[in-house]
């Protein structure tokens, strides 16, 4: 059996060698991924910069169909800015992109309780109306959206056209594939779909 003392150098000899060679090989290997622009790593946070707007974010994300992400970001703009017309809006909106109608009608109905002239809140809360079946309720507030925005709107025109379809033959268009149009500010639409 040998001494103690000898194992040990043994052991570290064998330690040492398989160090020795295990850096070699590592040496002779690809080279390590760079950190640089350009390589496999997302960029690091840059502090120095202002930071999105919230309801920026929102209203990307609504147009990605991504509501619950959607709600989020309007949250936590709510947060920064307070419940504007525009953060009400766009919660109403994602509220009702996921199928919780009674929470976007509220959160709709406060909308344009801030913003009585603003056609496209108006119109949003037309179609949360339409797809709760309220139907003659629905129809008044797409006629208000409509002349606030002097006929200029292809997506309020549809919506309202819709509106007085389902009045008048309410059994004709029950096969119907029902396409809304939300409205936010600006240009853009968001076009919800319902699900048969």
């Amino acid at each position: 059996m040998a001494p103690q003392g000898v194992r040990r150098t043994a052991q570290f000899r064998t330690a040492l060698l398989a160090t020795a060679v295990l850096s070699a090989v590592a040496a002779c290997g690809p080279q390590a991924i760079s950190k640089t622009k350009g390589g496999p790593y997302a960029p690091g946070v840059d502090l120095s910069k202002q930071a999105v707007d919230g309801a920026e974010v929102g209203q990307r994300l609504m147009e990605a169909q991504q509501y619950e992400l959607a709600l989020e970001a309007f949250t936590r703009a709510a947060l920064d800015q307070g419940l504007t017309p525009e953060i009400l809006n766009g919660m109403g909106s994602a509220n009702l992109g996921l199928g919780r109608l009674g929470q976007s009608e509220t959160l709709l109905r406060r909308t344009v309780d801030a913003a009585p002239e603003w056609a496209g809140a108006w119109n949003n809360l037309g179609v949360v109306l339409m797809e709760r079946g309220k139907f003659n309720e629905a129809e008044q507030v797409f006629r208000k959206a409509y002349a606030l925005n002097d006929g200029q709107s292809d997506s309020i025109r549809d919506n309202l056209r819709f509106a007085l379809a389902k009045l008048e033959n309410d059994d004709n268009n029950a096969g119907q594939s029902e396409d809304y149009k939300l409205v936010r500010q600006g240009s853009s639409e968001f076009l919800i779909r319902k699900t048969p």
